[in-house]
């Protein structure tokens, strides 16, 4: 089996407490359902919109960010396990973010020997 990272990019806070309910109700049965048949091995977590970018080859540039259009914007990660990248992005397609028209980024985790 092969570790996947799963970046979830352009989601949208809801409008309201009720909203948030129901997206998070529907994220928890999508992973909770991956996680049961063996696929999660780590939840990740949402990331805050905000941060920092570092950048330059010898003389650091530091600034607030991160600095992407909001579709592009990395809201949160999950640590996804598949036989190859075709299964991860088969799991990936439940992902309540579509509704939203948001995307996963599927990337394999490289093992370091």
């Amino acid at each position: 089996m092969t570790e996947f990272v799963y970046f979830y990019r352009g989601y949208e806070a809801p409008a309201s407490p009720e909203e948030m309910q129901k997206k998070t109700t529907k994220w928890m049965t999508w992973l909770k359902d991956l996680s049961d048949k063996g696929h999660v091995k780590s939840l990740g977590d949402p990331l805050q919109p905000t941060g920092k970018v570092v950048n330059g080859p010898t003389k650091k540039q530091i600034i607030d960010g991160p600095f992407a259009e909001a579709k592009d914007v990395i809201g949160g990660y999950s640590i996804i396990v598949a036989h190859d990248i075709e299964q991860a992005t088969e799991l990936s397609l439940g992902c309540p973010i579509f509704e939203d028209g948001g995307s996963v980024e599927i990337r394999p985790i490289r093992q370091m020997e």
